[in-house]
């Protein structure tokens, strides 16, 4: 693997998760279907829980707005106050809940109750966060020469602190100085880099900013921040010209911080 030096004067690396620290297919292969798997079993245990009834409520409000955008989706409203057979209640928010996933949903409804799905599985030990190899031993250097290390993933926040601290490599929270989701921005427009760089106290130059998505790199750069395209086992392929302008990224431990010792 060749070295790669990044600029002298870089204080930050700012990382995405999926197809960066984390492989794609754990969010497809590992927590989506958990979601399937286990969803009427979490309602059934839950279902009179203030949370719960909080998610099902958003739901119910969903699909409430669908209707009336003449969205399709299940024929049964989502409500958990109208009926007496708490069976086939449930059953009415599965349903929901499926339709909207095959459908990439990404309403905040949805977003909410996998969330706290997540975290009961997070928590007892059903699912464990996955981390390339790679990436540990990396940030322990970065932070070893005084650089600070953030997150900025399309996930919530909260998300992406399940899967740090609850990984295949325990507790990895205190790797980092700081997360970001999309409260701070889209992560294909550059003001959310500025975003980033005014909230951290830096300059966007300052910031090495790894990501898989070129998308995300060409609205980084557009703002002045130094880009890394990661690629990954599963990641989407690059074009020539791609591969041509952005330094291209295998492993963290290509990259070289000798310009900063």
């Amino acid at each position: 693997m060749a070295a790669i030096a990044i600029p002298e004067n870089t204080r930050v690396f700012l990382l995405d998760i999926e197809g960066t620290t984390t492989p794609i297919t754990f969010v497809k292969d590992i927590l989506f279907p958990y979601i399937r798997e286990n969803l009427e079993e979490y309602l059934s245990a839950h279902w009179e829980e203030d949370e719960c009834k909080q998610d099902v409520h958003l739901l119910k409000k969903q699909a409430e707005e669908d209707l009336r955008q003449n969205k399709a989706g299940p024929v049964h409203a989502v409500d958990q106050t109208v009926h007496t057979d708490e069976e086939k209640a449930i059953r009415e928010v599965v349903e929901n809940v499926l339709w909207q996933m095959d459908a990439d949903r990404k309403s905040t409804a949805l977003k909410q109750l996998q969330g706290h799905m997540w975290r009961a599985a997070y928590m007892t030990g059903k699912i464990k966060g996955e981390v390339y190899q790679d990436v540990v031993p990396a940030v322990r250097r970065w932070r070893h020469h005084g650089l600070k290390v953030y997150i900025y993933s399309s996930g919530s926040v909260e998300a992406q602190k399940l899967l740090f601290g609850y990984s295949v490599q325990g507790n990895l929270l205190d790797l980092f100085d700081g997360h970001f989701d999309t409260n701070i921005g889209a992560k294909v427009e550059s003001k959310s880099y500025e975003n980033i760089a005014e909230r951290i106290g830096c300059q966007p130059e300052e910031i090495m900013f790894l990501t898989d998505v070129t998308r995300e790199a060409k609205a980084a750069e557009d703002a002045g921040v130094n880009v890394a395209v990661v690629v990954r086992p599963g990641n989407m392929e690059l074009t020539e010209e791609e591969r041509n302008h952005y330094k291209i990224v295998t492993s963290f431990n290509q990259l070289e911080l000798s310009g900063n010792i």
